[in-house]
């Protein structure tokens, strides 16, 4: 009788090992993943033509899957379901997961949700692209289905509710109604019961901004979701809300890198600020969800290159750039638009976040072309860490040191560093920031 209790015990330890953690037969959860420092998140989107007509493959985001796992990345972020990148991506990931056991990707599948006539003269915002959000969302749940061991988590819309993207933004009670629609179908089991839902848009639409946004159906979606995701863009607001980024009078006389290096201290301050306005306004309604950042930034290029710079004080007023077309974030502009300012701000995001707990879905991993692709230096088509040449910028040229991307390429080419690797050509790349007006 001992040694049957024995035995038996000792099959139970070795089923409790089995289903740890760290073993691929626990199957991992969204609670266990958003938050842990293990699981590194980035937005990712795999097209690398001018155009989304031309979906990257299989063996393409094979590719880049590979990158971002020797990066530690674990959490990945797409946009829509629709176009053939969503299937394709978990095509790759399955693959390579079968391929080797102990790689791990997991993905916060979005689903791309907007109004009657979006993109086009004719929007209108009373009312939802009822086919198309309907087919967003019925791919999701399709997608969660056939791939629970992927998709952990489902964001309903993309800076969908914010009000200044007119092209296409819905009424927040839209996207209630699908994050109501994809809970019930947890609750009947025809999703997994541990998906976690959300919605992922800008700071002042989770009511982080004016009190426009604080509605009776934002209540209402802050308690359907499972978690907020928030974002927040000090890059952008460099140029739209420039005050605390221009350098003060007191730091006039320092040189460029220490002028960067004290505003980037300030873009990420601004940028937890945002995160914190958007907690802040949940707990004073009463509500307690996980609050992590499903977007963040920072572009390394913007129009003219340093060639044509400026000194700071040859500053031209925001009003007067736009009127002029110049660059908003280089030059005549914010001069945010450099890969030195990407590095700063991406290694304090990422320490800041590690040290709250709180998930950052860094955008991006990769250059796309095809966002602004009758403008190739527009800013839009610069936010990767990783150019399309296959080259990592200099926010990840310890890396490149390190050896993690030996034997890896993006399209044929081997992972090398921008600039050639040469550090004082980054520096002397960088746009001055303009002083703080009186």
């Amino acid at each position: 009788m001992k040694k049957i209790t024995y035995f038996l015990l000792a099959a139970l330890v070795s089923l409790a090992a089995c289903t740890s953690k760290n073993s691929k037969t626990y199957m991992m959860t969204a609670e266990d993943i958003l938050g842990n420092p293990q699981y590194q998140a980035m937005s990712y989107g795999g097209y690398r033509a001018l155009t989304r007509d031309t979906v990257p493959t299989v063996e393409d985001i094979k590719e880049d899957m590979r990158i971002l796992h020797a990066m530690g990345v674990r959490l990945i972020r797409t946009y829509d379901t629709g176009g053939g990148q969503a299937p394709n991506l978990l095509k790759a990931i399955n693959s390579l997961e079968n391929e080797d056991p102990n790689f791990e990707m997991y993905m916060m599948l979005g689903t791309w949700i907007e109004c009657r006539n979006a993109q086009t003269d004719s929007v209108d915002h009373t009312e939802e692209n009822l086919a198309g959000n309907t087919a967003e969302i019925e791919r999701a749940i399709k997608m969660a289905n056939e791939y629970p061991n992927i998709v952990k988590m489902i964001a309903v819309g993309n800076e969908a509710m914010v009000h200044w993207a007119q092209s296409y933004c819905v009424d927040t009670k839209v996207i209630l109604k699908w994050v109501n629609y994809l809970q019930d179908k947890k609750e009947s089991g025809e999703l997994p019961k541990d998906i976690w839902i959300t919605s992922s848009d800008n700071f002042a639409s989770w009511g982080g901004g004016g009190a426009e946004y604080h509605t009776e159906d934002l209540t209402a979606l802050m308690k359907a979701v499972d978690f907020i995701s928030v974002h927040t863009y000090p890059f952008h607001d460099s140029f739209y809300n420039p005050d605390y980024w221009r350098v003060p009078q007191e730091e006039s006389q320092l040189d460029k890198v220490e002028q960067a290096q004290r505003a980037t201290d300030r873009a990420l301050e601004y940028a937890m600020k945002q995160y914190q306005s958007v907690v802040d306004y949940m707990h004073s309604i009463g509500i307690n969800k996980p609050v992590h950042i499903g977007e963040t930034g920072w572009a390394t290029q913007d129009g003219p290159s340093k060639s044509t710079n400026r000194s700071a004080d040859t500053f031209i007023d925001v009003w007067t750039l736009q009127e002029e077309n110049s660059s908003m974030y280089g030059y005549k502009g914010s001069g945010a638009a450099d890969e030195y300012k990407e590095k700063l701000y991406y290694q304090r995001i990422r320490e800041a976040s590690n040290k709250r707990g709180i998930s950052v879905f860094y955008f991006e991993i990769f250059d796309e072309p095809w966002k602004d692709a009758s403008n190739t230096m527009g800013s839009e088509n610069h936010f990767g860490l990783i150019n399309n040449k296959g080259q990592a910028k200099y926010a990840l040229w310890d890396l490149v040191d390190k050896g993690v991307f030996d034997g890896l390429t993006r399209g044929g080419n081997p992972i090398t560093k921008t600039f050639e690797g040469n550090e004082e050509d980054v520096i002397e790349s960088m746009f001055e920031i303009p002083l703080k007006m009186k």
